[in-house]
């Protein structure tokens, strides 16, 4: 499956933009990551409110093998998308719009990021302090 394929397969849901990432694509709709399309499967974005769904049709989190130690590393923010709906165009646009706000909630979660490496913070202004004459 291509960029344009998987683009396609979302027509139901609305616009899907598809970038490159690590060796596969990264799915974007309302400015959020919401999917994953590795090893030629899609995995979606879940958190506690939607893994039950994901459980109920017996899909299993993303994972991975460590190269040198072997360990098997489940992530479980992306969970396989069922293959009964890569051919139900409704559902899927129903499980996509559970995935966004799944990623859109998560993004409200995180904090701030910290300043870049190398640059120095802005001072704070002090409350109540005067600002110095200007001659």
């Amino acid at each position: 499956m291509d960029r344009e394929d998987i683009a396609e397969l979302f027509s139901s849901y609305g616009p899907v933009s598809v970038k490159r990432m690590f060796s596969g694509f990264g799915l974007y709709a309302e400015d959020v990551c919401f999917a994953l399309f590795l090893r030629g499967e899609l995995f979606f974005k879940a958190d506690a409110s939607t893994i039950p769904r994901f459980e109920a049709e017996g899909a299993k989190p993303f994972s991975y093998s460590q190269t040198k130690s072997g360990k098997v590393v489940v992530v479980n923010s992306f969970w396989r998308l069922p293959a009964r709906l890569y051919d139900d165009g409704d559902e899927l646009a129903d499980w996509t719009r559970a995935a966004v706000r799944v990623a859109h909630a998560l993004r409200a979660r995180k904090p701030k990021s910290r300043p870049k490496l190398g640059t120095k913070p802005k001072p704070k202004a002090r409350s109540g302090a005067k600002k110095p004459k200007r001659a």
